[in-house]
Parts: C-alpha cells; structure tokens; sequence
C-alpha cells in the first residue's frame, strides 16, 4: 500500500464489489468450516428461519442451505453481489428456499422473535462484533441461534507491525477470550468457538485472488484507485503470511438466552 493505514472502505464501492465478485467468496472460510459451525445449532427444521447478514454472493449461504431445511433469507449491502446470489440459488434450485435482498446490517427488515438463526461469516465488522450481537439480538426467538466469523487475535502480544495494521483497519478487533466475553454480555449462551484452519486464506480466499487480480489489472490499466485496490490485498495477504501465527478468523456461536 502506498499509505499501510489504507483500508478496503476507501475505494470506489463499485470497483470493491466488481472485484469481490469475481470470486466465490467474499472473506476467509470454506465449506468445511461452515458445516462444523452448524454442527453446534440444534433444532433446526423446514419451518426455521435463517438470516445470513453480509452475505455477499452467497458461497457459505448455499453450503448451509444445503444441510438445513429451513427458509433463508441473504442480506446484503451491495445489489451486484445480491443479483449473483439470487443467480447461485436458481442454477442450484435453492430459489424457493433462499432469497437474497438487499439492506442494511443496521436497519434489518425482521421483526422481533422471529429469526430461528442469524449467521454471517466474516461481514459483522461492518457494523461492528459488539454492536451487531446486541442490535440483532432483538430479532432472535428466545433459544435461537447466532454463528459469526469474527477477526480475532491469538496471542496478547504481537508484533508493532501486524497490531498497526489491524488497528487501523478494524480497531474492534481482540482476543478470542475477549470476544466471548462481549458474546456473554450481549445476551447469549457462548456455545462453541473455533479458529478457522489457514486453509480458508489461502485456498479459498487469497489463492483465487491471483487471477482475479491480473484479470482486473488488465481491464483497469492505468486507473489508480483500482491498482491501489489490488496493492492493498497483496499487502493484505503479505501480512497474513508473515504474521499468521498472531491472528484469523475465528467462529463464534451462541444461543440466545
């Protein structure tokens, strides 16, 4: 990065999701991971509703569709991402059970008590760990579920590099202990938490990331904001490499109390 501050929110929105949509998922995570997540939600059945906040193009949505039997619901921010996960349930012939709007993560269209399950893989920093479990915690049934990826540190202590960059890119993150502690606060029975294996980096996020970037560099000769996008995820992936022992993406599920 020509600034190591810059964040993924200063780019052109449009240029973000043309990008992100070039690849099936929008964050780290695999299938794997988001199975083993729904491995610790009971009672799920065909009339169970289910939230997936941030839900991009929907690669996790389709995976849990497929292993639920409830109605889902894909909330995103962006109509390009929205119009492709929409696209993804019909060519699986999920559309009757998985619509996809768009809306925000801080204005939901549910109503109190209603949701079975709220899930959201790698997208509640946007609105932040803290205040997304308090503020969708309204919209959850007594004894319903939450299941949030959640950039995490693993150590108190880390290099001054790494803790600059997070600390400009997501101030909110903290330690795993820490997390569940603020998950506790909010109204929810801590349930399990796991640290998702470095394979949802860089097999399924940053690996499919090198032909995109070429492909997008090539379309985008010569326009900055969109070469600065790119230098910003290779710094991005740079750091992962070199620090991953010291932070990740960790799932957090809890039930509401």
């Amino acid at each position: 990065m020509s600034d190591e501050n810059k964040t993924i929110h200063e780019f052109d929105f449009e240029l973000i999701c043309e990008y992100f949509s070039s690849i099936e998922r929008q964050g780290p995570g695999s299938p794997e991971v988001t199975i083993k997540a729904l491995s610790f939600i009971d009672n799920l059945t065909t009339d169970s509703k289910i939230a997936d906040i941030g839900c991009g193009t929907g690669g996790q949505t389709m995976v849990l569709a497929r292993h639920t039997s409830g109605q889902i619901t894909g909330i995103d921010l962006f109509p390009a991402f929205i119009d492709l996960f929409n696209l993804n349930a019909d060519k699986l012939n999920l559309q009757d059970r998985i619509n996809g709007i768009v809306g925000s993560m801080e204005k939901l269209p549910f109503q109190n008590e209603e949701l079975d399950l709220i899930w959201s893989e790698g997208a509640i920093y946007n609105i932040g760990f803290e205040r997304g479990l308090n503020e969708w915690n309204r919209f959850l049934k007594t004894g319903g579920y939450i299941a949030v990826s959640e950039a995490s540190w693993f150590t108190n202590e880390r290099p001054a590099e790494i803790d600059k960059f997070w600390q400009g890119a997501y101030p909110e993150i903290d330690t795993v202990s820490n997390k569940v502690a603020k998950m506790q606060n909010a109204g929810y029975i801590p349930l399990a938490n796991f640290i998702l294996p470095e394979n949802c980096w860089t097999e399924h996020f940053y690996t499919p990331q090198v032909s995109a970037q070429k492909n997008f560099l090539k379309k985008y000769k010569g326009n900055k904001t969109a070469e600065e996008l790119i230098v910003n995820q290779r710094r991005e992936a740079e750091l992962y490499y070199k620090y991953k022992e010291y932070y990740g993406y960790v799932f957090y599920i809890g039930k509401k109390i």
